[in-house]
């Protein structure tokens, strides 16, 4: 019988564990922050801004919001990353993507203080991950190997299928399925826009973990029998509802939970996860910056 896994029930467990951490620092008189900055019109990221500042206020965590005009100069989203970078009441800075055109999203990236970079992009960061010794794990991959540790699904020895190479989410979860220790040691497989016979490189794999937002391209043709899916994936289709659409993955569910030992739904799957690792990563920041140690699993 196929495992729907419930993300949202993994990630309140990480949000009972982070409030702890924030009750511990707060015995030294130190409360985490985290600012958001939003340089954009996008409804779809002033959404994603105002979850996470929501759950900043459900888990302890002080939350500062920031908006640019998108038409205004880098050089404003610049100098505001450098007033955050010089606040000791923020230990965490998230720039929300996309950023306008004419701002340079490398750049941006490379503005924020490393130590602050909770979603683990700064190239510093990058290294640390790639060297085996991350300070900050990306955020959504990090939550996957939250949904199989939690699964109780093991990574070592088995074959594991990427299929994206962004560097948010494709990239670094191909570096942490690879490393020596728990949650790795799998032979890991990236597949993307230019891989021949995806099918047969799927079909091979215990775990395919799908993150190439493309709706629906893996199938239950495309997996083997039991094998352990998670989809990262969440796009917008239209549909014939009220609202016109659907939210749907990179995996086509049905088909797939057919087949599947164990399947990530869309929503209420990696989605939850996310945002629950970013508090992680923001308490982490706060320890690190603070001295003050917290259990942090």
């Amino acid at each position: 019988m196929t495992t729907i896994i419930d993300g949202n029930d993994i990630a309140d467990g990480i949000r009972a564990e982070v409030s702890a951490c924030t009750d511990t620092l707060a015995e030294s008189d130190v409360r985490p922050g985290l600012a958001t900055v939003l340089m954009s019109d996008d409804g779809a990221s002033e959404t994603y801004v105002s979850m996470k500042q929501r759950a900043c206020e459900e888990t302890g965590i002080a939350g500062f919001h920031h908006e640019i005009d998108p038409e205004e100069p880098a050089e404003v989203l610049f100098d505001r990353i450098e007033e955050l970078n010089a606040d000791p009441t923020v230990h965490g800075i998230l720039v929300q993507m996309p950023v306008p055109d004419h701002v340079d999203k490398r750049e941006v990236l490379e503005r924020i203080d490393p130590v602050k970079d909770v979603d683990g992009f700064h190239p510093e960061n990058v290294g640390r991950l790639v060297a085996g010794n991350a300070r900050f794990k990306p955020c959504t991959p990090h939550g996957v190997q939250k949904i199989l540790a939690a699964e109780g699904i093991e990574t070592e020895g088995k074959d594991a299928v990427v299929v994206g190479r962004s560097d948010i989410v494709g990239k670094p979860m191909a570096n942490l399925l690879v490393q020596y220790g728990e949650g790795g040691n799998a032979t890991t497989t990236v597949c993307h826009s230019r891989t021949q016979n995806l099918a047969e490189k799927t079909r091979n794999a215990d775990i395919v973990i799908a993150a190439a937002g493309v709706p629906e391209m893996i199938d239950g043709e495309m997996i083997q029998e039991g094998a352990t899916v998670i989809d990262v994936g969440i796009n917008r289709v239209d549909a014939d509802n009220e609202k016109g659409y659907e939210l749907v993955g990179d995996v086509n569910f049905d088909s797939c939970r057919e087949k599947a030992g164990a399947i990530t739904p869309v929503p209420g799957g990696v989605g939850p996860l996310t945002i629950a690792m970013l508090l992680y990563n923001t308490v982490k920041a706060a320890s690190i910056q603070s001295g003050v140690s917290v259990n942090l699993p």
